[in-house]
């Protein structure tokens, strides 16, 4: 058994926590936050048996999507100049960060 931690944009959310319903995958949903744009993200945890772990890992690729946002940099205080223009600059966003971690024991109680 495994234990995979999928750390997915929120935008995302509704529609695997859906298909992985649909797909009978036991899954618990965490709110968190972090990357690069220090956005509001969803973690998901699943416990998956061996057998099922390419399912997952093709529903997962199926419903969360690379997008690209466009960011404006941020200059720090101490290095702002006269005239300094802070031109939007495309970033990928989204897709999914998976980590597949041993489970030793499960227990429901």
């Amino acid at each position: 058994m495994k234990l995979v931690l999928a750390v997915i944009q929120d935008a995302d959310a509704a529609t695997l926590m859906r298909a992985l319903s649909e797909n009978a995958f036991e899954v618990t949903k965490l709110a968190s936050t972090g990357g690069f744009l220090r956005e509001g993200n969803t973690t998901l945890m699943i416990g998956v048996q061996n057998e099922r772990m390419d399912a997952l890992k093709r529903l997962v690729s199926q419903t969360c999507r690379s997008r690209t946002r466009l960011v404006t940099p941020s200059v720090p205080m101490g290095e702002q100049g006269e005239g300094l223009v802070a031109e939007p600059v495309e970033v990928p966003v989204g897709g999914a960060v998976m980590f597949v971690l041993g489970v030793d024991e499960f227990v429901r109680v």
